[in-house]
């Protein structure tokens, strides 16, 4: 009687076990399906595009200014490049511009060779320096009035000046928000009109045109340092002028 009541306790644990396993198989197959079934484009979608857009306005001014002379005493010709250099970034800050936006950009002296055709040989005649500032300017009113008063501290290079944004993603986002908004509701408006109604969003992606750029160089030369003493130059007028910012966008949407 032992043996036989041993047994159907063996029988009914391994039918439990079984329709335990069976139960948990199929709760991973229902899961799988589903899963499957939200991972396979619907047959039925529609696709909008829209386009969004912003007018940036630029907010800093960048331009680099140089001192460029030559000589034939290496250490006198550094020394006075320096001297100039020096008193002209003096003068850039006591306009109001920070120190953490003046960088200098390069500082070169080489020599300069002449050619000697009677011993065929290559000699020093000289020396050639050049030291660059690279400026960023956040008032716009007194671009001109750098352009026009750096010469007179013997800088005779000034070039590069461009206008730019300083955080370009901000207006980027705002042509991005208006693109999407314009798609979800043409989208909606399609839909109403078909009798259909919007569920989720398949598929999107986006292009973007008018990224905000630097603005055309302007590029001046003052007469500093050996090309004839300092000369101050007319301050030109500054218009830094507006640019779009272009986001163009195609969502794909299930309908129902």
């Amino acid at each position: 009687m032992a043996s036989k009541f041993d047994a159907r306790r063996i029988f009914w644990i391994l039918v439990n076990v079984s329709l335990a396993v069976a139960s948990i198989l199929g709760l991973m197959w229902a899961k799988s399906l589903w899963i499957s079934s939200n991972a396979t484009i619907p047959s039925r979608t529609i696709s909008v595009a829209a386009e969004g857009k912003t007018v940036v306005a630029p907010d800093i001014a960048q331009f680099s200014f140089s001192v460029v002379a030559e000589g034939k005493d290496p250490e006198m010709l550094a020394e006075e490049n320096n001297k100039k250099m020096n008193s002209a970034i003096e003068y850039v800050k006591s306009q109001g511009v920070e120190s953490k936006d003046i960088k200098t950009a390069g500082y070169n002296l080489s020599p300069k060779y002449n050619y000697d055709p009677k011993t065929g040989r290559s000699f020093i005649n000289g020396y050639t320096i050049s030291q660059t500032v690279f400026v960023k300017v956040r008032d716009f009113a007194i671009v001109g009035k750098f352009i026009g008063s750096l010469p007179t501290y013997g800088i005779n290079d000034i070039s590069s000046l461009s206008f730019d944004v300083e955080d370009p993603d901000k207006f980027l986002n705002q042509a991005r928000e208006e693109a999407f908004a314009k798609a979800r509701s043409k989208a909606e408006a399609m839909a109403d009109q078909n009798g259909v109604r919007i569920s989720r969003v398949i598929n999107f992606y986006e292009s973007s045109g008018g990224y905000p750029r630097p603005y055309p160089m302007y590029e001046a030369y003052g007469k500093g340092g050996d090309m004839g003493g300092p000369v101050a130059l007319p301050a030109p007028s500054i218009e830094p002028g507006s640019q779009e910012v272009i986001v163009n966008v195609n969502v794909t949407y299930e309908i129902r």
